[in-house]
């Protein structure tokens, strides 16, 4: 507040005293020796000083008034000045709650009831000549689109569309379908259960094992993945869900590499349980079977394993395969490292009637991560594989003749990857890796020529 600097009855006090000040001194100056004229003169100049501080009166009243005014716009300022601040508080906490700018950059773009998103990856990579990427070559990794819509309350439906996979052969340039499904979320909040049932139908990733949910591009802290690399789409049906420290899915699928049909009624059953007691842990469980697949209709199972897939090794007599497994994962989350590491086992029989080619083979992989600082980070893997009577598996190496010639089978195959990345942000990285692979066959030849160096972008949007 302003404080006045005199009242009223001040002002008239001061305006006299200045007023009889001036005569005192006008007779002063005048040394007594006043005539007639003089005093006439001295009447007007009275006169005039008493004008003169009338108007000095009326101007400090006109200043009282303005002081007085000052002081009232003065607390009408403070009370606003209140109602700002308030103002400017609910705003900074409208401001907390918006999405950090790393959400909005990964926002997918938006065209009525469909979100559009997409990822992929381009690289240059070196191999020797039996690798599967022979000699130097510059490639388009990876390219996949997303379609994301709701269909009714908690009903959506999701479709990827692959431009391009490192899994396709060369020479193949069509599009593959990858996930297409219609999901029914919280299903179970019907009778009071949230999110403890939801359903998925249609055509989805295999749900064994972690891998296979940070395999692509922009997730993978590596160019490679682990030497197992197990993943696979499939049709079929699917119910997942979650209740407090645990979370679970089981699929049914047709288990066979078919695109559109299942030529066995036998399918495969998948289920994972995990369990996660603090936010820096996590540990699942997952166990598999791919059912009887049929050799000349599937040929082939929709998992992949060890870059390819299981696949038959009986006599012409076998008609039906398959393949079960059993895995577990265990994560470590800190603010700067991340450790993961998987062990599992799969055990191949078939029924071919002239010999017993059921065989069991043995898997692990361990995986690290180091920020070194907000946007570098370094991370390595590495995994082996033993299959003590051998077995079809490609790895890193020329996918004919490790994966489908027959009697070419491997008994152990050992990955190590080290690589350093950047992320400019979270739809942009640039990673840089170099792998050392060798193994051996059953017949003791060593695979030792399947080394690999590059470096790729990745993005999404």
């Amino acid at each position: 507040m302003i404080e006045p600097h005199h009242s009223a009855d001040r002002t008239k006090w001061v305006g006299q005293a200045a007023g009889w000040s001036c005569l005192a001194v006008v007779l002063a100056c005048g040394e007594n020796r006043l005539g007639a004229q003089d005093l006439g003169d001295l009447g007007k100049q009275v006169r005039d000083l008493q004008r003169q501080n009338e108007q000095f009166q009326q101007q400090l009243l006109e200043q009282q008034r303005l002081i007085e005014k000052l002081n009232q716009k003065l607390s009408t300022f403070e009370t606003s000045e209140q109602g700002r601040s308030n103002q400017i508080q609910t705003l900074q906490n409208q401001v907390k709650e918006l999405p950090p700018a790393s959400d909005l950059l990964t926002a997918p773009f938006k065209a009525g009831n469909v979100i559009f998103s997409g990822e992929g990856g381009a690289a240059f990579i070196h191999q020797s000549p039996v690798g599967e990427f022979q000699h130097a070559q510059f490639l388009l990794d990876e390219a996949k689109l997303f379609f994301d819509a709701k269909l009714w309350k908690d009903v959506y439906f999701f479709s990827e569309i692959n431009l391009v996979a490192r899994e396709q052969q060369q020479g193949d340039d069509n599009l593959h379908m990858g996930e297409i499904y219609v999901d029914f979320e919280n299903v179970s909040g019907l009778w009071g259960q949230e999110r403890l049932v939801n359903i998925r139908a249609g055509r989805f990733y295999i749900p064994f094992g972690e891998e296979y949910q940070s395999r692509f591009v922009i997730d993978d802290p590596l160019i490679s993945h682990s030497v197992t690399d197990i993943w696979g789409v499939d049709q079929g049906l699917e119910l997942y869900g979650s209740k407090g420290k645990f979370n679970y899915v089981i699929a049914v699928q047709n288990g066979g590499n078919a695109l559109f049909s299942g030529f066995n009624s036998d399918k495969a059953v998948v289920g994972r349980m995990g369990y996660e007691p603090a936010k820096w842990l996590r540990l699942s469980a997952s166990a598999m079977r791919t059912g009887g697949l049929d050799v000349k209709q599937d040929q082939l199972s929709a998992l992949w394993f060890g870059t390819g897939f299981f696949s038959p090794i009986g006599s012409g007599g076998t008609t039906t395969f398959h393949a079960d497994l059993a895995e577990g994962d265990i994560q470590f989350r800190w603010s700067k490292t991340q450790l993961k590491g998987f062990g599992g086992a799969a055990r191949y029989g078939d029924n071919d009637p002239a010999a017993d080619n059921s065989r069991d083979i043995y898997y692990y992989s361990i995986e690290g991560i180091q920020n070194l600082s907000e946007k570098l980070y370094a991370a390595g893997r590495f995994g082996q594989i033993f299959a003590p009577k051998g077995y079809p598996i490609a790895g890193g190496g020329d996918f004919v003749e490790y994966a489908l010639t027959p009697g070419n089978l491997t008994t152990e195959l050992v990955r190590l990857s080290l690589g350093l990345g950047y992320h400019w942000s979270p739809n942009l990285v640039l990673k840089a890796e170099y792998t050392l692979e060798w193994g051996q066959l059953a017949n003791g030849v060593r695979r030792d020529y399947e080394h690999m160096a590059g470096i790729e972008l990745g993005f999404k949007f």
